[in-house]
């Protein structure tokens, strides 16, 4: 087990929900998978737990963990979604701030609760590995991450930005901006059941299981403080709304996590308008990066080529960061994790059984 260096210290579970969202704004890295309400709704805010990793006094770091246990064994996970957090904003990358905070949840959660800690990195995959390093040194294990997506960079221009993106999806956008589309935005929840209309429509339509629950994603939104909203957009023809998007920016990324759109939407070429319509939000919000969300070439072409249209970097995620030092605990995340797997394999063969049977 190694100390944290001299003049690093570690706060754990001394923060609220208001403390907390105003914490994570200090960082480029932040990300809605690190918020309060985010991770409360979703498993009930009893098995959260934070981090505040402090440098002579300044907060430098940040982690909100999620804690699994069995109740009689008092073994189980503590994960982290998209963190920690340890890019500043308006400061220079200091990565010894990011080995600390490693260090600091090996102590909590490993040796001291007896947890398997499990890392789920927002960090992109690249030439340099220094980061994947610095996991591995402080006793960290590695595994490579599924996730894939489109990032933009969002420092050139507008008129670059839209020159950049392909020729046909251009053109695309050209046709929906003479359709006489409307556009309506904000962070209401009257948008945000506009766009559950849609999406339901969508997935009758397209008879397939939603990968998210959107009822949920309607909880987090509601219990959001005002500068941590998604931001919800709506494409209105002759008043109706045809296609919808839900994004979110927190830090200095920008998401897209939902989208959804009508027979006449598509017809209309509204997601191209409420695209474009979130790049220029973005950087009108100061916004560095656009991470355009999952990509599945293979098992979602249609997805995947609209995405590719903008012009991104296809990136991977830098991957999973493991370290355990219980084998009860290790056997239990590992004898969940294959439970889990068989429960996905089968859930789409319940549903079409399901469905026949109505």
């Amino acid at each position: 087990m190694k100390m944290l260096a001299s003049g690093y210290s570690a706060e754990i579970d001394q923060v609220g929900e208001a403390e907390w969202s105003e914490i994570i704004q200090l960082f480029d890295d932040a990300n809605i998978y690190q918020t309060w309400s985010y991770a409360s709704i979703r498993c009930g805010e009893n098995n959260l737990s934070h981090v505040i990793l402090k440098k002579d006094g300044f907060i430098v770091g940040a982690a909100q963990l999620r804690i699994v246990r069995l109740p009689v064994l008092k073994r189980g996970i503590a994960h982290i979604r998209w963190g920690p957090l340890w890019r500043l904003c308006g400061k220079k990358t200091n990565l010894e701030n990011l080995r600390q905070m490693t260090r600091a949840l090996l102590e909590e959660y490993v040796f001291h609760r007896s947890l398997l800690v499990r890392v789920l990195s927002n960090e992109i995959e690249g030439d340099d590995n220094v980061i994947r390093s610095i996991f591995e040194m402080e006793g960290f294990r590695w595994r490579s991450d599924s996730y894939r997506s489109f990032l933009l960079d969002l420092k050139p221009s507008l008129e670059i930005l839209r020159k950049g993106l392909r020729q046909k999806w251009r053109n695309q956008l050209n046709r929906a901006e003479k359709n006489g589309l409307k556009l309506i935005e904000g962070t209401e929840d009257k948008l945000y059941e506009e766009f559950s209309v849609l999406y339901n429509e969508m997935l009758t339509r397209k008879g397939f299981s939603p990968g998210v629950d959107i009822n949920e994603f309607r909880k987090i939104q509601k219990d959001l403080s005002y500068d941590l909203k998604m931001r919800i957009m709506i494409c209105e023809f002759e008043e109706e709304p045809v296609s919808a998007l839900v994004g979110s920016l927190i830090g200095n990324r920008g998401i897209y996590l939902l989208g959804a759109t009508s027979d006449k939407g598509l017809k209309l070429k509204g997601s191209y308008l409420l695209q474009w319509r979130m790049i220029q939000w973005l950087k009108e919000h100061g916004a560095r990066w656009y991470d355009l969300g999952g990509i599945d070439p293979d098992g979602n072409p249609g997805v995947y080529h609209f995405k590719a249209g903008l012009g991104g970097a296809d990136v991977k995620h830098l991957g999973c960061f493991e370290s355990c030092e219980s084998l009860v605990s290790s056997f239990l995340v590992k004898a969940g994790n294959q439970m889990m797997m068989t429960s996905r394999k089968l859930k789409p063969l319940l549903n079409r059984i399901r469905q026949a049977s109505i």
